[in-house]
């Protein structure tokens, strides 16, 4: 799925980073778009199954079997607050965390003109250098350790752009601005449906 959200970034039906139009519509106050970041690795999770469903393949198989072995064991040798600590990492460390604020920082479009942008700040230290997402994007096959390099190697590309230096204002802007909503993105419908029903057939950009 990430390959295609590169190629097809805000394609209407194939990019399974861009919100569904329920996530738009019904996380629109303050206290919904409050949990909807709670619950973000849900979305992020199970929403390219509804956007662009793809038969799994032999390793999703493996992926699964894995992880259910895991799960068996912590429950087995820890019971259920194993399991809890589990679903509740996941939830805490992923929603209403001050690094989940790269999952809106990334491509939420908070001033108009631009649809990707960057997070240069502290915390890429604890993040493999996540904010470097225009970077990222543009120069897919980089390590992550080296995007800091593009930007500097690149100033006039890249510090023009806007940017941040907080995602906790990222999170907070998101959660209290009215203007914004899960659906503040830039989309767009330029994939004929026979391309899109071909490239689910394959399974992807890469099987």
């Amino acid at each position: 799925y990430h390959m295609e959200h590169h190629r097809y970034q805000g394609e209407v039906g194939v990019d399974p980073d861009l919100p569904l139009n329920f996530e738009g519509w019904f996380f629109s106050t303050p206290a919904k778009k409050a949990l909807w970041v709670f619950l973000q690795p849900a979305f992020y999770g199970l929403r390219p199954m509804i956007t662009n469903p793809k038969p799994p393949g032999k390793w999703e198989f493996i992926n699964i079997s894995f992880a259910l072995t895991f799960d068996g064991a912590i429950l087995y040798f820890f019971g259920l607050p194993g399991i809890l600590y589990l679903l509740l990492g996941t939830l805490l460390g992923l929603g209403l965390h001050p690094m989940s604020g790269h999952f809106l920082s990334e491509h939420m479009v908070m001033c108009e003109g631009q649809e990707t942008f960057c997070y240069y700040g502290p915390l890429n230290w604890l993040g493999y250098n996540v904010g470097y997402h225009i970077e990222h994007h543009d120069f897919a096959y980089i390590p992550v350790k080296n995007l800091p390099q593009v930007r500097v190697m690149a100033p006039e590309y890249y510090d023009t752009l806007g940017h941040y230096h907080s995602f906790l204002k990222v999170l907070y802007d998101f959660i209290f601005d009215e203007k914004l909503s899960p659906y503040s993105r830039t989309k767009r419908v330029l994939v004929e449906n026979s391309e899109i029903k071909d490239l689910r057939a394959r399974g992807g950009l890469i099987k």
